[in-house]
């Protein structure tokens, strides 16, 4: 049995992969960004799963949540699956608030980072990006830069299983109802990379499509993009991964 956190679980992906991971056994910390999304999550909560509360477009509420997480049992492994399409919030929720959980949280050995398709048309550009959310961000930015950011954990923290999944255009909240993916394959990877003792999945550094592993973005591993990357949001955070 693992202790697993799924961030953005009050719906789509997240809940299905939190429920799932449930099933199977495991301790698992579900994560809403406010009461009134937690309240989706009582049935999960009563099941057993650990609630904390959150909005990652808040770097304080993220340090919150980051200091309450490692007050408790340590965690085995983190799912970073909460994310927004447009907007403000695009880079501090997509890029912002996983690098400060991936930086503060004590005990994860395997990270999963939930990409996109859409990354294959960011811009390995640090240049202005707004990372404090003042202005709209670029989704498609946000998951090259997230995706990156899987690949340099991979490569700094050797003994941390850290992947990044594009689960598909599948139907939840954000992608729509007429999305044309899968939704219980648009979350088994994750679930899978977080959880499973197979060969197969104790890898490091992979970018995964249903199961398969996939070129990213030639950005992607790039380690001077990389150190540009971690360096920019360590100045912009005050916190060194």
């Amino acid at each position: 049995m693992s202790r697993i956190l799924v961030t953005g679980s009050a719906d789509g992906l997240g809940r299905a992969a939190a429920d799932a991971l449930l099933a199977a056994g495991h301790d698992v910390v579900v994560h809403a960004r406010n009461e009134v999304r937690a309240a989706a999550l009582d049935d999960l909560s009563g099941r057993g799963a650990q609630l904390v509360v959150g909005d990652f477009a808040d770097r304080d509420a993220v340090r919150k949540v980051a200091d309450e997480l490692n007050a408790s049992r340590p965690l085995d492994a983190v799912i970073h699956n909460a994310g927004v399409w447009s907007g403000p919030a695009v880079m501090p929720v997509n890029v912002v608030a996983p690098y400060l959980l991936t930086a503060l949280l004590r005990g994860p050995r395997r990270l999963v980072y939930l990409s996109s398709n859409s990354h294959l048309g960011g811009r390995p550009s640090l240049d202005g990006v707004d990372w404090r959310g003042e202005s709209a961000g670029s989704y498609a930015d946000s998951k090259l830069f997230v995706t990156t950011l899987a690949a340099v954990v991979a490569r700094l923290r050797p003994g941390v299983l850290s992947n990044a999944v594009d689960p598909g255009w599948v139907p939840t909240r954000m992608g729509g109802p007429s999305a044309p993916d899968d939704l219980a394959l648009g979350h088994q990877t994750q679930e899978w990379l977080a959880s499973s003792d197979a060969p197969e999945a104790l890898i490091t550094g992979g970018y995964w499509y249903h199961g398969r592993r996939l070129e990213p973005h030639r950005a992607v591993h790039d380690t001077a993009f990389q150190d540009r990357l971690v360096r920019v949001l360590a100045e912009e955070t005050g916190t060194a991964l």
